[in-house]
């Protein structure tokens, strides 16, 4: 999209990939909750993992080295106008679905129709920017946009699932499943333990498999997912090699949970990888549809109190950094940086969305003396507490007006939750604040959260080098009212907007970069969350079964490179 790409036409293989990397074997991998629903494609349902990644394929392929760059999968070539207004996808003809069937320019005008019909609605949202779909022939069909200008478009076309016309009724393709669907992936449904398991297994007439793509990728026979009640659990089972690999995301599990024999005899190994990718935003998301935090002024106070040298110290060893941005950790974020003309030109038609000392790089998150009553901090909340209408009745914090308590309520779904938010709780009752945390299973957590019937969660929206149009599913106005998309906070900021708009038509990088500072600058200022942190690596643990190449791309560690050692 920016620049070239880094693989030369007829490449062999990624350069993060062993492409000599035996077949064979099983990978097992955990998570937490259930599922029941084996389409990840639409909104209802606990949908099962693995199933995009190994079911359904693609017209082009991602590289994980590179932010922007795309490559044959199902297409084997693309033709574009230097304008991006259309895209012309041509199928590899050598190109099949798993039972036989071969894939046509039908199957891909399918797809699209059925998505932006009835997909998810980031699907329905993309694809609608298509205002024609046409078949050129049984392996060719062009995609022309609207004016809308978003030159991601055909890079988001590119990534669509390819579906299978032949074997999809789509006029039930909306509602859950637990029969296996097919695809023309490296690998098939193979068994369903619904809730509990599910087990792909590698397609030894996989019509992919050599690949440039692919080389070196979708090395075990079968790859299994194991659901657990929770993460605790789930570590266990980790421990007793039920599962075979581990992503660390907890700090004090890191420093003291692998005390066991199978560390010391170095039958796990313990790694810790460099990432080039943005950090991504973990925060604890105040939901502002709700009238209790409606008012910019007490999220704020609340952000005041949150005291994260703490619980840095005292939960996480010290091994957590704060989180200030947005795109934390690349050159994406607004932190520390002061805001370039261009930027000052995005965000003039929006005086006072973004604050003095966010718009000059001065902005930092509270800190505190890490006593978890820092007073300082204490004092300062309370004043824009008041500020904001609220005076203390006895020990109540109430709205002078309406009397109401400042009262509400987190949604959680595992004891790492309440560990994390325990010491909050405590910190705002010495302001009269009554909060209290409830923890639902996770089919429950789902559905609320998809309809966004809570007060407060802790949530984390990932980030990359290439940001684009899931930013509209995050922060875009017309999604604070879509069930079922990523605007947990509620978003309805017509400066947000504009800063989408202008990532997505941005014809260059450095354009494209001022408009991601400006919208992390839009977001900073809106007091939406109440940032957590990051880890400065990535942490991994495995057991020596299984190998990883040499080389870690960009993106962190992908298990599809791995392989099991008594493969042959």
């Amino acid at each position: 999209m920016h620049g070239e790409p880094a693989e030369a036409p007829g490449f062999e293989h990624f350069k993060y990939v062993n492409p000599d990397a035996p077949k064979g074997g099983q990978v097992r991998i955990g998570v937490a909750g259930s599922f029941d629903n084996l389409n990840p494609l639409i909104v209802k349902g606990n949908a099962v993992a693995g199933m995009r990644e190994y079911v359904f394929e693609t017209l082009l392929a991602r590289s994980l080295d590179e932010p922007f760059s795309l490559y044959g999968l199902i297409a084997q070539s693309v033709e574009m106008p230097e304008d991006r207004r259309e895209i012309t996808f041509n199928i590899d003809p050598r190109a099949k679905f798993s039972d036989g069937h071969p894939i046509t320019a039908d199957d891909v005008i399918f797809s699209w129709r059925l998505l932006r019909d009835k997909g998810r609605p980031n699907h329905r949202a993309y694809y609608a920017k298509v205002t024609s779909a046409d078949r050129i022939s049984d392996h060719a069909v062009r995609f022309v946009f609207d004016a809308s200008g978003d030159r991601e478009m055909p890079l988001i076309l590119g990534l669509m699932p390819v579906l299978p016309q032949h074997a999809i009724d789509a006029a039930t393709y909306d509602q859950t499943t637990l029969t296996p669907l097919i695809g023309s992936g490296p690998y098939r449904v193979a068994r369903v333990d619904a809730g509990r398991a599910i087990v792909y297994e590698r397609n030894r007439d996989y019509w992919g498999a050599d690949l440039p793509v692919n080389r070196g990728r979708f090395n075990f026979d079968e790859v299994r997912f194991e659901y657990y009640r929770d993460v605790a659990a789930m570590f266990e089972a980790f421990k007793t090699g039920a599962i075979d690999v581990w992503n660390e995301e907890d700090p004090a599990r890191w420093a003291d949970g692998y005390d066991i024999p199978a560390v010391a005899e170095g039958r796990i190994v313990k790694t810790e990888l460099d990432i080039g990718l943005p950090a991504g935003m973990a925060a604890l998301v105040f939901n502002t549809r709700r009238d209790v935090f409606a008012d910019p002024a007490v999220r704020r106070a609340l952000i005041e109190l949150f005291d994260f040298e703490w619980l840095n110290r005292n939960l996480y060893h010290g091994l957590y950094k704060r989180t200030e941005s947005y795109f934390e950790r690349s050159s994406l974020s607004a932190h520390g940086r002061t805001a370039d003309a261009t930027e000052h030109a995005l965000l003039e038609p929006f005086a006072g969305s973004v604050r003095p000392d966010v718009l000059e790089g001065r902005h930092a998150f509270p800190t505190s003396d890490g006593s978890g009553q820092d007073r300082g901090n204490l004092r300062r909340a309370f004043d824009m507490l008041k500020k904001a209408g609220y005076t203390l009745d006895g020990r109540t914090l109430v709205h002078s007006a309406t009397r109401r308590p400042l009262a509400f309520e987190f949604l959680a779904t595992s004891t790492a939750q309440e560990r994390l938010l325990g010491g909050f709780v405590a910190t705002l009752s010495r302001l009269g604040i009554a909060a209290r945390i409830r923890v639902v299973d996770s089919a429950q957590y789902q559905s609320r959260v998809t309809t966004y019937d809570f007060d407060m969660i802790q949530a984390t929206w990932p980030s990359s080098l290439s940001p684009g149009n899931e930013q509209i599913f995050r922060w875009d106005s017309r999604m604070a009212a879509t069930d079922g998309t990523y605007n947990w906070a509620g978003v309805a900021n017509p400066a947000a907007d504009a800063m989408i708009a202008a990532m997505l038509a941005a014809k260059d990088r450095a354009t494209f970069v001022s408009a991601t500072r400006a919208l992390d600058r839009v977001l900073v200022s809106g007091d939406y969350v109440i940032p957590l942190f990051h880890l400065p690596k990535q942490w991994v643990a495995y057991w020596r079964r299984i190998s990883p190449p040499e080389r870690t791309p960009l993106f962190g560690y992908s298990i599809d490179t791995w392989w099991h050692n008594r493969a042959r």
